[in-house]
């Protein structure tokens, strides 16, 4: 499909660079999603968190019903999003989206990966960018609820997990999984690490690794000698945790192996279902190889709409209407078009 340029999203004048643009929702937006959380095995004998969030369902009748009632589709249209690295479904971008598509008749489901739903997981094994296993687990379990019409969304880490997903499954795909929207996607991993080694992203590299490494120290106590936690005070860029721990425990050779297989990037062209990719210009998560405009005019099934501004996951609204964000406008353009 043609590359969508120009595209319409124009920030407010206070957030002028990318930086604040990404900071300033993280921090100071506050939103409130309704969700009630559901737990569902997994082969492995480990367990993922869902929050569901119902259309039509106000937040003070979740206390009223419970179990498989509370869980019953209210809608035939579902919405599966995935969260960024280290992100869960409480993180305004992903709850602002939720709160929008069900006020405009979408079910939603914001699934956890691993270790990332409050509660630490029980295998050794975390998650990874790569890993599109349990998305199709969780997949599986929607249809098995009855769901006629699903769309795939991910932010960040979570767009590159959707995209491989649906580049995996290419024209297999399950019919009812009609369209996928994805933002601020890191689509070329190795690239985009060293993004975030420039000087102007060490904030970025710094919240990162501090999560992460909390969460080896967490789970190598609970599973001795299973863990090994040698080096790790030392790490200091996301590069170097994956290096040491990211790729190892999860069977591949070394940092640069897990991001060759793991990108979305080689992905897009056995895209089948129609697919639209946000990412802003001026994200100082993203490299220049996350802008693949060339290719983008030659996909028959993804779209690609790369504005200058918006940052990483923000996309601030530039108007008076400071509840409903762009990206959440724009997502909701594009499931609601029918050619």
């Amino acid at each position: 499909m043609p590359l969508i340029t120009p595209s319409d999203y124009r920030p407010p004048a206070h957030l002028w660079n990318g930086h604040l643009q990404t900071i300033i929702p993280a921090l100071f937006r506050k939103v409130s999603a309704s969700y009630t959380r559901e737990r569902i095995e997994t082969p492995d004998d480990d367990f993922l968190d869902l929050d569901w969030s119902l259309s039509g369902v106000k937040r003070s009748e979740l206390g009223v019903k419970s179990g498989k009632e509370l869980l019953t589709p209210n809608s035939e249209r579902l919405t599966i999003l995935s969260h960024g690295l280290e992100g869960d479904s409480r993180r305004q971008y992903l709850a602002g989206m939720v709160r929008h598509l069900t006020a405009n008749g979408f079910d939603c489901l914001a699934w956890h990966y691993r270790s990332c739903s409050g509660e630490m997981n029980r295998q050794a094994r975390f998650y990874h960018l790569g890993e599109t296993g349990d998305l199709q687990l969780v997949i599986d379990y929607a249809l098995q609820k009855g769901y006629q019409h699903i769309n795939l969304m991910g932010f960040s880490a979570g767009g590159n997990v959707t995209l491989k997903y649906l580049g995996e499954q290419g024209e297999a795909i399950h019919p009812a999984i009609e369209k996928a929207v994805v933002f601020s996607v890191p689509l070329h991993l190795t690239s985009a690490s060293r993004r975030l080694e420039a000087w102007d992203s060490q904030v970025y590299n710094q919240r990162f690794n501090k999560t992460l490494k909390r969460k080896v120290f967490e789970k190598a106590a609970l599973m001795p000698g299973v863990i090994q936690t040698e080096g790790l005070q030392k790490v200091r860029t996301l590069r170097e945790f994956d290096n040491l721990f990211t790729a190892r425990l999860h069977g591949f050779r070394d940092a640069e192996d897990y991001y060759q297989q793991s990108s979305a990037l080689p992905y897009l062209t056995k895209i089948a279902i129609p697919t639209l990719i946000v990412s802003a210009k001026n994200d100082p998560f993203l490299s220049r190889e996350c802008f693949p405009e060339e290719l983008g005019r030659q996909l028959p099934n993804v779209w690609m709409e790369f504005p200058t501004q918006g940052g990483h996951c923000g996309f601030t609204p530039a108007g008076s209407n400071k509840t409903v964000y762009w990206s959440e406008e724009r997502a909701l353009r594009f499931l609601k078009t029918t050619d």
